[in-house]
């Protein structure tokens, strides 16, 4: 009988009265459990009476009672899932807190104007689109408009008719007056070399000029162009001395990162395939709750190994500096 309602009241427990009982029936204390978990005592005692207030995320607190329910000779599998159904209305209160966080509206705020800006993005193509492909079927030619050339052709032949018309009177002229007529042209007819001659020394001049304007352009261009690159490089100088640290996520990892003046740069669950990059004045202290979660980290564009630094219990936290 005692057998049979023994299951029953385990059934009824806490993850932390479970782990506590297991922990008796091995006769260990919780300074011994601590102390082969790397862990203050005053964790294995808030894990025991279910103060999961006292964790920062939930990562750590599996990660914790994962490795208790090990050493205890518990189902850790199990055990996360009773955790997993005691955690449930914690996390509905960090979401009403976190929907009032100021933070978290900015973050909304941000999201929402990014979609705006991709659908004002998105319109504007398809109305420049709208645009170019009215202008070219209003500037492409009609069928009925084929005609109006030849209009102006006829137009043009009456005239042409007419000059000789007009030329006709002067063979009716006189003796004296057609004389006249023969003579006249001779002294022009030296005038009009010095008449050709004219256009032809000024295009060379107009030919030359634009030649000028263009040698006078290109060192103006060289000469803007200097201060762009000037300011590009100092620009990139100074983003260079800020150390930048890089990392991808194969898995999801609580990230915890502050500069060397102690300002805390993030402090976030990171989600599969998430990509978090930061940077301020060295040296970086991180603190990375599931080491496993990470896929790649870099420190000033150079790979970080993780295996030099020290990891317990999937945790780890040291420091970079360039």
């Amino acid at each position: 009988m005692t057998s049979e309602e023994q299951p029953q009241t385990e059934v009824g427990e806490s993850v932390g009265q479970q782990l506590r009982r297991a922990r008796e029936r091995k006769g260990l204390s919780v300074a011994e459990v601590a102390e082969s978990q790397h862990l203050r005592p005053s964790v294995i005692q808030a894990i025991e009476n279910s103060d999961h207030r006292q964790f920062d995320g939930e990562l750590f607190l599996k990660g914790y009672v994962r490795a208790y329910a090990r050493q205890v000779g518990l189902d850790p599998d199990r055990l996360i899932a009773d955790l997993d159904r005691e955690l449930e209305p914690l996390r509905r209160e960090r979401e009403k807190q976190q929907e009032s966080n100021p933070l978290v509206d900015i973050e909304r705020r941000r999201r929402r104007k990014r979609r705006i800006a991709k659908a004002l993005f998105l319109a504007m193509l398809v109305l420049v689109g709208g645009l170019l492909a009215f202008r070219f079927l209003v500037e492409s030619p009609s069928p009925g408009e084929v005609p109006v050339p030849r209009e102006e052709t006829g137009e043009a032949q009456p005239s042409e008719s007419g000059m000789p018309d007009v030329a006709e009177p002067e063979p009716d002229m006189n003796g004296a007056e057609a004389d006249a007529d023969r003579d006249a042209p001779a002294p022009v007819e030296p005038e009009e070399p010095v008449v050709v001659s004219e256009p032809l020394s000024e295009l060379p001049a107009q030919e030359g000029s634009p030649v000028a304007g263009e040698t006078a352009e290109t060192p103006v261009d060289e000469a803007s162009a200097q201060p762009a690159v000037a300011a590009d490089d100092a620009s990139d100088n100074i983003a260079d001395l800020t150390p930048r640290l890089e990392m991808s996520f194969q898995g999801d990892c609580w990230v915890q990162v502050s500069d060397g003046e102690g300002r805390r740069l993030v402090a976030a669950l990171q989600r599969r395939g998430d990509r978090l990059e930061v940077s301020g004045p060295a040296p970086l202290h991180v603190v990375i709750g599931a080491v496993d979660a990470v896929s790649t980290i870099q420190f000033q564009d150079a790979p970080v190994d993780l295996g030099q630094f020290p990891v317990t219990n999937n945790r780890a936290e040291f420091t970079l500096s360039p």
